[in-house]
C-alpha cells in the first residue's frame, strides 16, 4: 500500500510523514497518527519500517533498492525494506541496528508511542524551506533536505581545477556561479539549431548571499561580453590534464566548450573579470530548464504585449501566464520579441522569470507539497552538473540550508554594466565607469537593497572617521609601490597613472611585494596620516585598507602601498560605494515584472 495513500487511510497529514533526526540530520518518514485521529488497526504493516509489525512474529522482506518517491511505496531510497538504517551515510549494506531509546524513530515495545501535538502550517512550511537547496532560488537546483544516497547517483560533477576556494562556511559570503549552456544535448532539442555545438557559457548568473544570509545579489554576464580568457588548467573527461591557453579580448561566452574549456575556465574568467572569489559552480542545460519548471506546475509571467519570436517559437498573447517545459524554455530564449531585440533584453525577462521562480518555491503550495519537492530533487540532481566539491547531497543540503532563509524581498537581480562594443555591434565592452563600482560592492558584501544592520552603518561612520581630517598636498606625498597579488603590470600601471594625472611625483615603482596580500592596503606612519589620506582619497581606498604603524618616519621615508587582488586599474575607486551606481540595471526578486 502506498505510503501517501496509507497516511490518509490512518488519519495522517502528510505534511507530517517527513521529520527532521536531530541525531543524524536527515529526514525520516514517520506516519504516527495526529492527536485526534483514529489509530492503525491492528495487524496492519508498521508506519515505522514499512514491514509486519515488529511485534509480529514472520520472515523479513529482503532489502532491495527503492528508487521511487513517495506517493508510490512506503520505502524511500536509502531504507532497507522500508526500514531506517541501511540507507544512511556509512550504512549501506548494514543491518538494522536496534533503535535507542528516545530518539524519533524508536517505538516501546508494547503499547502505543503517544502522538505529539500537531505542527501548526507555519512550522510545517519552515520543515520544508529549511532544506531547500539556495540553486532553486535561482531556478536551477534541488531540494536539498532529502538526503538519501538515491540522489547521490544521479549527480553528475566536473572538477574545479583548483579555480574555486573549495567550500563555503557560517563565518563569510558565499558566491556560487550558475551557468546556463545552450548545448543541444536531450530529448526534443534537436530543433533549436546549432545542434552540433559543445555548448558555450549561454546564460551566467553570479549568486551571492551577504556574510550575514540577510541578502543576496545575483549578477548576470552577458554572454556576448568582449573580456580576457585566463589560461585554464584542465582535468578533461578522459583524465587527461591539461593547460588551454587563454585568449586576449574574446566574447565570454567561450569560456566553456570551447578549445575544451570546462566550467572551471568560466570560474576562472569570472574571478579575472570582478574580483570576486567564487566558491562553487552549477550547470544547467535545456532540459534542466524544461524538467525544473514541469516540477514545480509552471512558473507565473506577465507580458506588456504579444509576443511572436520566430527564432524561440514563442507566441503569447499580452497579460498572465504559467509557463512550463518547452514554453518555459522558449520564454528564457526570447529577445528579438522584447525590449530591443538584444541580449541584454533577454537577460531582463530571464530575471523577471527566475524572480517569479523564487516566489512559487517559497510558497506553501510548494513547500508543504512532498510529491513536488521529490519531482523537484528528483529532477534537479538528474538535470545539473556541479563541481566536485559539493558532489554529494549533503554537502548540497549543508549548502542549501546557508542560503534558503535569504527573503526574495532582498534578493536583487542586477547586470555588469556594459556598453556596445565600438568596433563589433554585436558584443558589448565593460562600462568601466560603473562595471568597477558593482563589482567592488559585492567583493565588500554592501547589499542592493536596505537591508544593513543599523550596527552595520556605525562601523562604517566609525571607519569613515580614519579618512577625516587635514590632507597633503599630492605633491608632499611620498609612496612606494608593490604588486601583492595584483595582475601584472599593475605596479607600473597604478605608478604611472599617481605620476601623470595625480601629480604624485614622489612616487617609486618598488616592483614584487615581498608576499602577496589579501586586499590592498597603504601602510603609514603617525605623522604621516595626512599623506595617507590624500593617497586614499585618490585611489578611492576604504579605512580598512589604511595600516598604521605605531612610530613616526623620518622625513624622507615613504609610506608603502601593496595592490592586492581588488586592483584592477589606476583611477578605479576600491572601496565600495554605498549606494547602487546610477543607471545600474536592478529587478528585486519579490517584485513582479511584466515582460516588454
Amino acid at each position: 500500500m502506498d505510503a501517501q495513500g496509507r497516511g490518509r487511510d490512518e488519519g495522517i497529514d502528510p505534511a507530517d510523514q517527513w521529520v527532521l533526526n536531530p541525531d543524524t540530520g536527515d529526514y525520516e518518514l514517520r506516519l504516527t497518527p495526529s492527536p485526534g485521529r483514529p489509530p492503525a488497526s491492528p495487524g496492519r504493516p508498521s508506519a515505522s519500517t514499512g514491514t509486519s509489525d515488529a511485534r509480529t512474529p514472520g520472515p523479513r522482506r529482503s532489502p532491495k533498492p527503492e528508487t521511487t518517491p513517495p506517493g508510490d511505496r512506503a520505502s524511500v531510497p536509502g531504507q532497507r525494506g522500508g526500514r531506517r538504517g541501511a540507507g544512511g551515510a556509512g550504512g549501506r549494506g548494514q543491518r538494522d541496528e536496534p533503535r535507542r531509546p528516545g530518539s524519533r524513530a524508536a517505538a516501546p515495545a508494547t503499547g502505543r508511542r503517544k502522538a505529539k501535538p500537531r505542527k501548526s502550517r507555519k512550522k510545517k512550511a519552515l520543515v520544508w524551506t529549511g532544506g531547500v537547496l539556495a540553486f532553486l532560488l535561482v531556478g536551477t537546483g534541488t531540494a536539498g533536505y532529502l538526503v538519501y544516497q538515491h540522489f547521490n547517483g544521479n549527480i553528475t560533477a566536473v572538477s574545479t581545477d583548483g579555480a574555486g576556494t573549495g567550500g563555503f562556511s557560517k563565518d563569510r559570503a558565499i558566491n556560487v556561479l550558475v551557468i546556463g549552456t545552450d548545448k543541444r544535448t536531450g530529448e526534443g532539442n534537436e530543433g533549436y539549431g546549432d545542434a552540433g555545438s559543445v555548448g558555450h557559457a549561454d546564460t551566467n548568473i553570479l549568486f551571492h548571499v551577504s556574510k550575514d544570509r540577510t541578502n543576496a545579489t545575483a549578477l548576470s554576464i552577458p554572454r556576448d561580453l568582449i573580456t580576457d580568457i585566463p589560461d585554464c588548467p584542465t582535468k578533461l573527461e578522459n583524465g587527461e590534464e591539461k593547460d588551454i591557453p587563454g585568449t586576449a579580448g574574446g566574447r565570454f561566452n567561450t569560456s566553456l566548450g570551447q578549445s575544451e574549456r570546462t566550467p572551471s575556465c568560466t570560474m576562472r574568467t569570472v574571478t579575472e573579470l570582478t574580483g570576486i572569489e567564487v566558491d562553487h559552480f552549477m550547470v544547467a542545460d535545456f532540459n534542466a530548464v524544461k524538467s525544473l519548471t514541469t516540477a514545480v506546475d509552471g512558473v507565473d509571467v506577465c507580458l506588456a504585449k504579444d509576443i511572436d519570436d520566430k527564432d524561440s517559437h514563442l507566441k503569447l498573447s499580452k497579460g498572465e501566464h504559467t509557463l512550463q517545459g518547452e514554453q518555459a524554455l522558449a520564454f528564457l530564449r526570447t529577445r528579438h520579441s522584447v525590449g530591443f531585440g538584444s541580449d541584454l533584453s533577454r537577460i531582463e525577462i530571464q530575471q523577471q522569470f527566475l524572480g517569479s521562480l523564487m516566489r512559487k518555491l517559497k510558497s506553501n503550495d510548494t513547500l508543504t507539497s512532498p510529491t513536488k519537492m521529490w519531482s523537484l530533487a528528483e529532477a534537479a540532481t538528474k538535470a545539473l552538473t556541479v563541481d566536485d566539491t559539493i558532489a554529494d547531497i549533503n554537502q548540497l543540503r549543508k549548502l542549501g540550508m546557508e542560503l534558503a532563509s535569504v527573503d526574495p524581498k532582498n534578493i536583487t537581480f542586477t547586470t555588469v554594466p556594459v556598453l556596445d562594443n565600438p568596433d563589433d555591434k554585436a558584443t558589448v565592452i565593460l562600462d568601466k565607469s560603473k562595471a568597477p563600482q558593482v563589482f567592488s560592492m559585492m567583493r565588500e558584501d554592501v547589499s542592493f537593497t536596505a537591508v544593513e544592520k543599523q550596527e552595520k552603518a556605525a562601523a562604517k561612520a566609525k571607519a569613515d572617521a580614519k579618512l577625516k581630517g587635514a590632507k597633503a598636498d599630492a605633491a608632499d606625498v611620498r609612496v612606494d609601490v608593490y604588486n601583492g597579488g595584483a595582475p601584472p603590470g599593475s605596479a607600473q600601471n597604478a605608478l604611472d597613472w599617481l605620476q601623470n594625472e595625480e601629480g604624485v611625483l614622489k612616487s617609486t615603482n618598488k616592483a614584487n611585494a615581498p608576499e602577496n596580500v589579501k586586499k590592498t592596503q597603504l601602510v603609514y606612519a603617525p605623522n604621516q596620516a595626512d599623506q595617507a589620506r590624500r593617497l586614499a582619497d585618490m585611489m578611492g581606498l576604504s579605512a580598512s585598507a589604511l595600516k598604521p604603524t605605531t612610530t613616526d618616519a623620518g622625513e624622507m621615508d615613504p609610506m608603502v602601498l601593496t595592490l592586492g587582488p581588488d586592483f584592477t586599474e589606476a583611477g578605479s575607486p576600491l572601496s565600495a560605494p554605498g549606494t547602487t551606481p546610477e543607471g545600474v540595471q536592478r529587478v528585486e526578486a519579490d517584485k513582479a515584472v511584466c515582460a516588454k
